[in-house]
C-alpha cells in the first residue's frame, strides 16, 4: 500500500497525487425511495452547471441583461432606452418591472408573444443550447432521464430545453409543458402522461406561456382543478430540489405548493445543496424542516454534484426495480429488522443488509423572505447569479 506524506493540510501519495476523496454517505429516507415516488425540481443551478457559458441561464439579471442586447443587436431601443435599461440593471432596480418594460417594448400594439419581436430575442438568447452543453452537465442530465424513464416526474422553473435537447441526442422524446395548456398539466399531474417536463415559468419556445412579470404570472394560475391537482403531488409525493437555492421562495412556486398545502412539517421532501457555513446550514434546516424539506449536501465543491447525483440516481432505480423494501419497513424494531433480513436472505442469495445512516453535513443557503401570491419576484432568482446549487 502506497504511504503518504503531509504538505501543508492535504495529505498527498508518495507520488504527490491526493488520494481519492470518500464518497459522501447516501441519506436512507432518500435512496430507499422509488421513482415513481419522486418529483425533481430543477434549478437555475442545473442549467448553469450544464451551459455555464450562457448567462442567461444562471440568473432572472442574466436572463433580462441577454434579452436586452439582443434587442440593441436588433435595433428594436433607441439609444437613450438602451441607457435606461442598462441603467436599472446597474442598479439592480425592481427586475419584475424592468422586464415588464423591456416586454413591453419588444411587444408594441399587440399582446400576441407570437408575432412580436420577444419571441425573436428570446430565440437568440437561446440558441444553439445543445452545442453549448459540457460533459459533467450532460452527466446530470442523464442522472435526471434515468429517473424520468424509471417513473420520476419534472417539473422545473427555467425557460431552457436543455433536458429535452439531451434526450432528443439519445434518441428519446420529452415534451416541454407550461401551465397555458391546462388539459396536458392536469393529465401531468394525474401521471397520465409521462416523459414530460413542466416549465412553470413557461418554456422559450412557447413565448406565449413565458411568465415574466405579475400579468402573465396571474393568468396562468386561474385553473382551481389544475392547480388542485398539482398541489396534491406535493402532499403525496417526495420532492427532490436540484440546482434549487431559490426556489421554494418563488411566488408560481409558492402559490402551487406551499400556500394551499396544510401540515406541511410532516411532508418528506429533499434538497441536494453544496456544503457550506455550519450556522447557515443550521438555520437553513430549520427553515426547510416546516416546509417538509430535509437538506442534503452532495460535497464540498459544486463539481461533487454529478457524481453524488449518478450514485443516488443508480440506488433509486435499482431498488425501483427489484422492490427493495423502504426503510420504514426496514428500521421498525430488532426483531422486525431481524425478521425482514432473514425473509431477504431467503429470498436472493447473499442476503441484504439494511441502510446505513449519515449525518448531513453543512451548505450554503438562501435566505428565505415572506411573498406575496400576487406579484411574481424576479429578484428571487437574481439572487442565483453564480449558479449556485
Amino acid at each position: 500500500m502506497a504511504s503518504t506524506v503531509s504538505l501543508g493540510k492535504e495529505p498527498l501519495l508518495e507520488d504527490g497525487i491526493p488520494p481519492a476523496k470518500k464518497p459522501r454517505k447516501l441519506l436512507p429516507s432518500l435512496k430507499t425511495k422509488k421513482p415513481r415516488e419522486l418529483v425533481l425540481v430543477i434549478g437555475t443551478g442545473i442549467s448553469a452547471a450544464v451551459a455555464p457559458q450562457v448567462p442567461a441561464l444562471k440568473s432572472w439579471k442574466g436572463l433580462i441583461q441577454a434579452l436586452l442586447d439582443a434587442a440593441v443587436d436588433f435595433d428594436l431601443l433607441e439609444e437613450e432606452e438602451s441607457k435606461w435599461f442598462q441603467k436599472c440593471l446597474r442598479e439592480d432596480k425592481n427586475l419584475v418591472h424592468v422586464a415588464h418594460d423591456l416586454i413591453q417594448k419588444l411587444s408594441p400594439r399587440t399582446s400576441n408573444a407570437r408575432s412580436t419581436f420577444f419571441k425573436d430575442c428570446l430565440y437568440e438568447v437561446f440558441d444553439d443550447l445543445e452545442s453549448k452543453m459540457e460533459d459533467s452537465g450532460k452527466q446530470l442530465l442523464q442522472s435526471v432521464l434515468h429517473l424520468m424513464e424509471n417513473g420520476a416526474l419534472v417539473l422545473t422553473t427555467n425557460f431552457d430545453n436543455l433536458l429535452e435537447l439531451y434526450a432528443a441526442h439519445q434518441g428519446k422524446h420529452l415534451e416541454s409543458l407550461d401551465l397555458t395548456d391546462e388539459k396536458k398539466v392536469l393529465e401531468w399531474a394525474q401521471e397520465k402522461r409521462k416523459l414530460c417536463v413542466l416549465h412553470i415559468h413557461g418554456v422559450y419556445t412557447n413565448p406565449s406561456g413565458i411568465v415574466l412579470h405579475p400579468a402573465g404570472y396571474q393568468n396562468v394560475l386561474r385553473n382551481t382543478e389544475v392547480m388542485r391537482e398539482i398541489q396534491k403531488l406535493y402532499e403525496k409525493k417526495s420532492f427532490l430540489f436540484l440546482g434549487c437555492g431559490w426556489t421554494v421562495d418563488d411566488t408560481t412556486f409558492q402559490a402551487l405548493f406551499l400556500e394551499a398545502v396544510k401540515h406541511k412539517s410532516d411532508l418528506e421532501h429533499f434538497m441536494l445543496v453544496r456544503r457550506g457555513d455550519v450556522g447557515e446550514f443550521k438555520k437553513l434546516r430549520e427553515n426547510m424542516l416546516d416546509k417538509g424539506i430535509k437538506v442534503i449536501s452532495y460535497g464540498d465543491e459544486y463539481s461533487d454534484l454529478p457524481e453524488y447525483f449518478e450514485r443516488l440516481t443508480s440506488e433509486i432505480a435499482t431498488r425501483g426495480r427489484t422492490g427493495v423494501p423502504r426503510e420504514d419497513q426496514q428500521l421498525n424494531g430488532p426483531e422486525e429488522l431481524k425478521a425482514n433480513n432473514t425473509e431477504a436472505t431467503r429470498q436472493e442469495p447473499g442476503g441484504g443488509s439494511p441502510p446505513s445512516f449519515s449525518s448531513c453535513d453543512r451548505i450554503e443557503p438562501p435566505q428565505l423572505s415572506s411573498s406575496c401570491p400576487n406579484t411574481l419576484r424576479l429578484e428571487s432568482r437574481a439572487d442565483d447569479q453564480n449558479g449556485e446549487f
